[in-house]
């Protein structure tokens, strides 16, 4: 078996990947080609993209691989509403026709779905299927550096498990120990996000942005950590979690939590979506960062007791969380970690591959020494010359056209020193919510006010939400202590201490707003309010920034930069050069550059 395709679809964050002989040909959410975020669609186009890139059909693959396990799930879903009748009627309701008419019958939904790519495709169809917490497992541990390791997944929910810890040896994998719903991680972090007024599933990044505006070391903060450990969560000395469902309604309404008695709870209403955000919110925030960054701590720790493994992995959606995950890797608990780039569902898609591959058939996995499989996450489709050229035809375009890339980052490096901001496409597409380097919006980090206008004026989000820098090794070794490689932005580190700027007398008592304005370090637009930066470092001369980091540096004496996504607030990641265009035309970006070609709006 050499040729499968992986599929995550139906819940959210759909998305499609190919290996050959467990080499990643290529990964894509499905969300970058129909533009609806986080879609849950069946990733068709994904699908498209895949075979195209891999040139192959859906006749030529070994195998077809779901994620989940969908009737697992079907029985954890018909279990909980039995446990909590009457309650969720109108939640059973609304769940049952949905179930019923397609998840219940996914194989039948999927070949259903199959055919519409290619109407001559013939049964029988080797479909498969994966389990939820062992495809995130495996696409943890089967890309990592690493040829044996501790597994840690922690998620909102898969069938059942909400977390697990596993071990990786050689091909094979072993799921040590799981957390089963209602107990979840994934869905405490995200009652919060709701409660604080952003979207679930995709307003968990606004949170951990947040809350380093908390007051740390305040009463007030030490209260609401008291408050959420007496009543609404206990923690386990193993990790493990029990949580107060006197204050949920996840398992029968349709929304989160049971508002009233979090009000009661905290002494402040839920905070609307349009709603102004105060101190009391960013000291909510920074508690259950606190909470959430104890858990894992302990969960982490068990793993290391239960495997004995001097390397960890982790993947699952609380795995982007970048915070806990510097935390983590402070601690000293693990000599090295490594956590999947897509570490949510679209990356089940390609754990669900690399599980048939590896875990369920006698493959032996190669020797890595120390280097990662993930090819710099750079997986998805690229623009070529002809669909820029057509493009530039159709809409009447003129770019300019640099043949010498030596060129192309030497121009590009001095106007990023002028202070423009520039729309970076270049190559494959990054796989994963975060972008890398192809896909980017690039400004130069120095200018406060820089983080002002790429937040309000370009990305049209709100003004508190920091930047990430991208950096050349050098600098990052001299600014920053760092025990893992850190290529994917995955984990957030504080500043040296010697390089920090000092603090007002009073700035425990500044309101929020004067707070993102307190001069921080020379970094400014890419350091938070707690000098910490969520850190991607370039070491590798095939990257499609590693030379124009090092064009920045000769002019500015730092090979530094903002490195954000190249999308606007609810929309994806750009990836045509029709999305890069539109968002480019309708922003105060100041240059667009895609491949070789730039563009100006005058």
């Amino acid at each position: 078996m050499k040729l499968i395709l992986g599929i995550s679809a139906y819940y959210h964050d759909s998305a499609a990947c190919l290996i050959r002989d467990g080499h990643i040909l290529a990964a894509a959410q499905e969300e970058r080609f129909t533009r609806q975020k986080n879609t849950a669609d069946f990733p068709e186009e994904a699908i498209r993209y895949c075979l195209q890139a891999g040139n192959v059909t859906l006749k030529d693959l070994d195998a077809i691989v779901f994620y989940d396990k969908p009737f697992l799930k079907f029985e954890r879903l018909l279990e909980n509403f039995y446990s909590v009748v009457p309650r969720g009627l109108f939640a059973f309701l609304k769940f049952m026709p949905e179930w019923s008419q397609k998840k219940i019958f996914l194989k039948s939904e999927i070949k259903k779905a199959l055919k519409t790519i290619d109407p001559n495709l013939k049964e029988p169809i080797n479909l498969l299927f994966s389990s939820h917490h062992l495809s995130h497992a495996a696409s943890a541990y089967y890309p990592s550096p690493f040829n044996d390791a501790a597994i840690l997944t922690i998620d909102a929910i898969g069938e059942w498990a909400t977390a697990s810890i596993g071990c990786g040896k050689g091909a094979k994998i072993e799921l040590l120990k799981e957390m089963h719903f209602p107990d979840s991680v994934g869905l405490l972090y995200s009652s919060f996000t709701y409660f604080l007024g952003f979207k679930v599933n995709s307003g968990e990044y606004k949170l951990m942005g947040l809350s380093p505006y908390g007051n740390e070391e305040s009463e007030v903060v030490n209260h609401l950590v008291d408050a959420i450990k007496k009543e609404l969560v206990t923690i386990f000395d193993d990790g493990s979690i029990l949580l107060n469902q006197t204050y949920f309604k996840y398992r029968y309404g349709l929304r989160m939590i049971r508002e009233k008695k979090w009000t009661k709870l905290f002494g402040i209403p839920p905070r609307k979506a349009a709603g102004s955000l105060e101190q009391i919110h960013a000291d909510l925030a920074l508690a259950i960062q606190l909470v959430t960054e104890e858990i894992i701590l302990k969960m982490a720790q068990t793993a290391k007791e239960l495997t004995g493994s001097k390397n960890l992995c982790l993947a699952g959606g609380v795995a982007l969380n970048s915070v806990a995950n510097g935390k983590l890797m402070e601690s000293g608990l693990f000599d090295d970690i490594w956590v999947q780039p897509a570490a949510g569902d679209a990356g089940g898609a390609l754990g669900a591959a690399m599980a048939v591959y590896y875990h369920h058939r006698d493959n032996v996995l190669k020797e890595k020494n120390g280097s990662d499989t993930m090819q710099m996450s750079l997986l998805g489709p690229e623009n070529s010359d002809d669909s820029i050229l057509e493009f530039c035809s159709k809409k009447e375009l003129s770019p300019r056209h640099v043949e010498n890339n030596n060129e192309l980052y030497s121009f590009i490096a001095k106007e990023l020193m002028n202070q423009q901001v520039i729309g970076w496409v270049r190559g494959r597409m990054e796989f994963g919510p975060r972008a890398l380097g192809a896909r980017s919006i690039l400004a130069a980090p120095f200018e406060g006010k820089m983080q002002s206008k790429l937040n309000l004026a370009i990305k049209f989000r709100e003004d508190f939400r920091p930047f990430a820098p991208v950096m050349l090794r050098e600098e990052a070794n001299r600014y920053f202590d760092l025990s893992s490689g850190a290529h994917y932005m995955q984990c957030v580190r504080k500043i040296k201490e010697e390089y920090r700027m000092k603090r007002s007398v009073n700035y425990r008592q500044l309101n929020f707003r004067s707070k993102l304005n307190e001069p921080r370090t020379k970094f400014q637009a890419i350091s938070h309010v707690d000098f910490s930066s969520r850190i991607q470092v370039i070491d590798n001369e095939d990257h499609p920034l590693f030379y124009l980091l090092n064009h920045f540096k000769s002019i500015s004496g730092e090979g530094v930069l903002i490195n954000t996504s190249f999308n606007r607030n609810e929309e994806p990641i750009v990836n045509t050069i029709e999305d890069a265009y539109a968002s480019f035309l309708h922003s105060e970006m100041d240059l667009l550059v895609v491949g070789n070609y730039i563009f100006a709006k005058k």
